[in-house]
């Protein structure tokens, strides 16, 4: 169960459907809402998640960096390993 900021939970349970077949359901209690899935497509869902939360990241540390070089003052600029090994 995962608890939500507006005070609602996210269940997710692995059920069957009446052929006996399994079944992922994402349930929203707090809206009364359900989203039944095979496991191939909870599979994507949970993939396609896992990458967005990573792009979140990245760029949440993307914005941390700059701004520590900003607030550094004059940052001298860094050299590609091109010039760093041609440099006399």
């Amino acid at each position: 169960m995962i608890e939500l900021e507006q005070g609602g939970k996210l269940e997710i349970n692995l059920n069957e459907d009446a052929q006996g077949r399994e079944r992922v359901v994402v349930a929203m209690q707090s809206r009364d809402c359900e989203l039944t899935l095979t496991p191939h497509q909870a599979r994507v869902l949970a993939t396609e998640l896992i990458m967005a939360v990573n792009r979140a990241e990245v760029r949440n540390n993307l914005k941390k960096s700059h701004n520590m070089v900003r607030s550094s003052g004059k940052a001298e600029p860094k050299r590609g390993l091109f010039h760093q090994a041609f440099a006399k």
